[in-house]
């Protein structure tokens, strides 16, 4: 078992129920190699972490940004997506505390950044748990909220799927269509490939773990093909 009292250390913080700490990090796959480790998998605590996750960032948009509720959902979602909740999770070392099976240990990419997003949202429910609400709001605050800045100086949250359906229409008169060209893995770790189309004809693909996803995907390479 890893030593997760040096992420503790870390990260700054002390769990009083240390087992909820390690639940956070434990992958469903890892139970199937070992069931007498006596831990539950992350799903449940991946259930409540989203579910704070998403109260604590709908929160501080609402007392900090007067923009509409549309703008305020785009950048929420582009906040709170598997991307970027990967991408802190490597930030901060979650990485290296992952309990996953050897098969799973081997894999990398989309499969990876899943695991990873679900890790920091199952540690989120942990947090919240063990601790306080207010213990999760600062943990978000200081590690997520940050990335909002460049969000928004970027123009990162722009809808890829609707600004090039807007831009199909503008200059060619054309709606674009998707359609999915692979799909594999089990029910609880799918992954798409799917395809955007203009009158039949392939204009770029993107993958995800959803279709909306890979759909997304797809609309920002196809943006990046037409060069619009």
């Amino acid at each position: 078992m890893k030593d997760f009292s040096k992420l503790e250390k870390k990260l700054e913080l002390k769990f009083k129920n240390k087992d909820l700490l390690i639940q956070a990090f434990c992958h469903r796959s890892y139970l199937n190699e070992n069931p007498k480790c006596g831990l539950e998998n992350n799903e449940r605590l991946e259930f409540l972490g989203d579910a704070v996750l998403e109260l604590v960032v709908t929160g501080y948009l609402y007392k900090n940004y007067q923009e509409s509720e549309g703008q305020l959902t785009n950048w929420r979602a582009a906040l709170v997506n598997s991307q970027s909740l990967a991408e802190i999770s490597e930030e901060i070392g979650f990485n290296d505390y992952v309990l996953l099976s050897r098969g799973e240990a081997k894999d990398t990419g989309k499969a990876r950044q899943s695991i990873l997003a679900n890790a920091f949202e199952a540690f989120l429910g942990a947090l919240y748990l063990d601790q306080s609400f207010d213990a999760v709001q600062d943990f978000i605050e200081k590690y997520l909220i940050k990335k909002l800045s460049y969000i928004i100086e970027n123009g990162l949250s722009r809808d890829a799927k609707s600004f090039f359906q807007e831009m199909s229409q503008k200059e060619i008169r054309i709606t674009p269509e998707y359609k999915v060209l692979e799909e594999h893995g089990p029910d609880h770790a799918k992954h798409f490939t799917i395809g955007v189309l203009l009158e039949n004809k392939l204009i770029a693909t993107g993958t995800g773990s959803s279709k909306q996803e890979a759909e997304e995907a797809a609309a920002r390479n196809a943006l990046k093909v037409k060069n619009w």
